[in-house]
C-alpha cells in the first residue's frame, strides 16, 4: 500500500455531487498489498465496502465516484476511438484506392468491436435510466418534507427560523439532484450520438457502392413498370382514329447528397468538493 492510499484514511467521504457518505476507517487489500475495498463508517447504515477504483482523494475529502459514471466513460472512451478508427480508415481508401482490399479486413475488425459494445451500452443505458428514477423518487420525498414543515409552520407547531432552516437544507440536497441528473442526461445524449454514428459508419466502403446501385436500379426499374394511369376524359367532336402517341419519358434519376456534422463536445465532469 502507498503512502498516499494510506493518507486518506481518517477522511470523510463524499459523493461527486456533494452529498457526505461517511468516513474512512480502514482498507481491506490483496496478498500483493494492493487495496481492494476500502472500509467507510456510514453511521446507522453501519459500515460500508466501497471498491477502491471508486475513491478519489481531493483536498481534504475522499470524493466517490459512482459506478454507472465510470462504466458510461469507458464505453464512450472505447466507442469513440474505434468510430475514429474507421472514420480514418474510411479517409485512407478514398486516397488510395489500392488499399481497398486491405481496408476491408480491417474494417470487419472494428464492426466487431461495436457489436462487442453494443451489450455494454444496452446495460449502462438501463442503469442510467434506473438511476434517474430513484432521483426523481428522492426529488418526490424532499418536496413532501418540504411541504410538511409548511403546514407545522403555518399551524404554529414549529418556528419560523426552523422552517427557514429546513428550506436551505433541502435546497442544498436539490442542488445536488439536479447536477447528477443533468450529467446522466448530458451522457445518455453523447451515448445516442455515438449510437447514430456507428450505425453511419458499420458499413464498408464498397458496401456502400454496392448499397447506392441497387437503390438507383430499383428506383428506375419500379418508375418503368408502373405505368402511368391517365383518367379517362370526355372528348367532344368527331372521334379521332389511330392518333399517335406521344413517346413515353425515360425516368430520370435524381441523387441526393448528405453532409455529415459530427460533434464532438467535451465531456469532463467537475468534482464538488463542498
Amino acid at each position: 500500500m502507498s503512502k498516499d492510499e494510506i493518507e486518506f484514511i481518517g477522511k470523510q467521504v463524499k459523493d461527486m455531487y456533494g452529498t457526505f457518505i461517511g468516513k474512512v476507517v480502514g482498507t481491506i487489500t490483496d496478498i500483493d498489498g494492493s487495496v481492494q475495498t476500502v472500509g467507510v463508517d456510514c453511521g446507522s447504515e453501519g459500515l460500508k465496502q466501497l471498491p477502491f477504483e471508486q475513491l478519489v482523494v481531493q483536498g481534504a475529502y475522499v470524493i466517490y465516484i459512482p459506478r454507472w459514471r465510470l462504466e458510461a466513460q469507458r464505453l464512450l472512451r472505447e466507442k469513440g476511438l474505434t468510430l475514429r478508427r474507421i472514420r480514418a480508415l474510411m479517409d485512407i481508401v478514398s486516397e488510395n484506392d489500392d488499399m481497398k482490399e486491405d481496408a476491408e479486413l480491417i474494417h470487419e475488425k472494428y464492426k466487431m468491436k461495436l457489436l462487442t459494445l453494443e451489450e455494454s451500452e444496452k446495460q449502462i443505458k438501463e442503469k442510467l435510466e434506473q438511476r434517474i428514477k430513484e432521483l426523481d423518487s428522492q426529488f418526490q420525498s424532499i418536496r413532501m418534507l418540504v411541504f410538511d414543515a409548511k403546514l407545522q409552520f403555518k399551524s404554529n407547531e414549529i418556528s419560523d427560523a426552523k422552517y427557514e432552516s429546513v428550506k436551505t437544507q433541502t435546497v442544498e440536497i436539490i442542488e445536488h439532484i439536479e447536477h447528477e441528473k443533468a450529467e446522466i442526461v448530458s451522457i445518455q445524449k453523447r451515448i445516442t450520438d455515438l449510437s447514430v454514428e456507428s450505425v453511419e459508419r458499420t458499413q464498408s466502403p464498397k458496401q456502400e457502392l454496392h448499397t447506392a446501385a441497387i437503390s438507383y436500379l430499383g428506383k428506375v426499374e419500379n418508375t418503368v413498370s408502373q405505368p402511368a394511369q391517365v383518367a379517362a376524359a370526355p372528348v367532344s367532336g368527331p372521334a379521332v382514329g389511330n392518333a399517335p402517341q406521344a413517346p413515353a419519358q425515360r425516368p430520370v434519376a435524381i441523387g441526393a447528397d448528405g453532409a455529415e456534422d459530427s460533434q464532438d463536445s467535451d465531456w469532463l465532469s467537475r468534482i464538488s468538493s463542498q
